[in-house]
């Protein structure tokens, strides 16, 4: 199957379409065009459409509705849901500032201090 994200003016995804790869085929080669042309004739419109990849195969990450489409990096990017959280360019992906201690402990993430502390749960429980 063929995955297609509907694009808004604001290069937000509004919803994510599903076809038939036989859709896309076009002098035997899959055309992402030919996917775009159909949901256009079949919506009767000239949105914009751009296929992304359930496997994550390329643009990055697999489109859902109220990603950002980034032309720049042509990638599909989730919404950011903490002002703290920095995007990863290789992954367009957010995430902590600084990585998750690696010592085994458990920790969270406190964003009045801006880092990892050890979890209060864990520390009420010893």
């Amino acid at each position: 199957m063929a995955h297609f994200a509907r694009i808004d003016s604001n290069n937000i995804v509004t919803r994510v379409h599903v076809l038939n790869n036989a859709v896309l085929m076009k002098d035997g080669e899959e055309n992402e065009q030919q996917g775009v042309e159909f949901l256009q004739n079949l919506y009767n419109n000239n949105d914009r459409y751009i296929q992304t990849s359930y496997n994550q195969n390329f643009r990055k990450n697999y489109a859902g509705k109220g990603y950002t489409y980034d032309q720049a990096r042509d990638a599909f990017i989730p919404p950011k849901n903490c002002s703290y959280l920095v995007l990863n360019e290789d992954t367009c992906l957010w995430e902590h500032p600084t990585p998750y201690p690696d010592d085994g402990g458990n920790y969270i993430w406190e964003e009045d201090s801006n880092g990892w502390i050890t979890n209060p749960k864990e520390l009420e429980d010893a």
